[in-house]
């Protein structure tokens, strides 16, 4: 009975230690990916960044244009 108690807990400990070597491997599959997604996103917000200083400067350019309108008329 004893001997079989044991058994069980050998084969559990292996089993888990089977899971655990095979999480490791997925884990340091995906990580590369994780990396290119999270270097996407990053350049994804840069470019939105640059759009909007680029369209608030438009804009500032458009209304000191009006502007110098409003006063040469």
């Amino acid at each position: 009975m004893a001997d079989q108690t044991l058994d069980v807990r050998r084969i559990a400990r292996e089993q888990e230690d089977r899971i655990k070597a095979a999480t490791a491997v997925g884990l340091n599959a995906v990580k590369p990916i994780i990396q290119f997604q999270a270097s996407m996103v990053r350049l994804w917000a840069d470019n939105i960044e640059m759009f909007a200083r680029n369209y608030e400067k438009g804009l500032e350019t458009f209304s000191s244009a009006v502007e110098e309108q409003k006063r040469a008329a």
